[in-house]
């Protein structure tokens, strides 16, 4: 079943499915990649490790199933209490991180093994102001900055802080930008809303070679039915966090009623 929004999915947010997403949709662009590039260039995957947050226990109350009382030993010497110790009476979460694998796509030159381009897909974990993953995409980020390679950077999440710009762009929930590497410090940009298709954005490769053309509406399309996402994605409740604009709630709720994917409005009302 295909995915019921014309670009990005927002129910593919969730923490629960982003890592499959992430690395499945990496796949999709190497693959569209490898389909289009001269036989000099190559697509390549490359991983590296992030730390992404986990909950270890659900919050909630203890109720106790015994009673523990406090006993007397009898000693020779007369009666000793027993300290007992008393059960925590609430749990919490413990906020924990777990190392996790994701994936980046290369284009490289094949002969000389040259990178030519760095396609990067923005993970929950690089975007977080101030944890580590973020400082270390910085120094990724600046160091491709600096070097000869364009660099084109897929933001599909609406959460956490964007990489940095020197003027904000139009405000959207999602964002590509290209850094072509004789234009820096300019950059393109494209502001994609929500009910917008994924445009198809130019990647550049060595001078005079014309760009390659990657179609990432057909790389997101492609991830979401490889990964067979419609089985786990229950539409019948709110996106994942955070909380959606109210123009764009309602786009989404009208979008999916239009499919049966959501009870109609009589029914609901019930």
């Amino acid at each position: 079943m295909p995915s019921p929004f014309p670009g990005m999915d927002p129910y593919l947010e969730d923490p629960k499915l982003w890592l499959d997403f992430h690395n499945e949709l990496a796949s999709a662009i190497r693959a569209a990649l490898n389909g289009s590039l001269a036989s000099h260039y190559r697509a390549r995957l490359t991983s590296y490790v992030a730390y992404e947050a986990v909950e270890i226990a659900r919050s909630r109350r203890v109720e106790s199933d015994v009673m523990v009382w406090q006993v007397q030993r009898q000693r020779d010497e007369g009666t000793v209490a027993v300290a007992v110790p008393a059960p925590a009476p609430v749990e919490r979460s413990i906020p924990m991180e777990e190392p996790v694998r994701l994936y980046r796509v290369e284009i490289v030159a094949t002969a000389s093994e040259e990178l030519v381009a760095l396609i990067e897909i923005l993970s929950a974990s690089n975007k977080r102001r101030g944890h580590r993953d973020g400082r270390v995409y910085d120094r990724k980020r600046q160091e491709i900055l600096w070097s000869s390679a364009h660099l084109l950077e897929i933001d599909l999440l609406r959460r956490g802080r964007r990489p940095p710009l020197e003027e904000p762009p139009p405000r959207a929930p999602y964002y590509v930008v290209l850094s072509r590497a004789r234009e820096r410090p300019k950059a393109g940009v494209w502001p994609i809303q929500l009910a917008d298709a994924l445009p198809v954005v130019p990647v550049p490769l060595l001078e005079p070679d014309p760009d390659v053309l990657l179609d990432l509406g057909a790389a997101v399309t492609a991830a979401y039915e490889r990964g067979a996402f419609a089985r786990e994605i229950d539409y019948r409740e709110p996106p994942p966090p955070p909380r959606l604009t109210a123009a764009d709630a309602a786009w989404v709720e009208t979008r999916l009623r239009e499919r049966g994917l959501r009870p109609a409005q009589t029914e609901e009302a019930e």
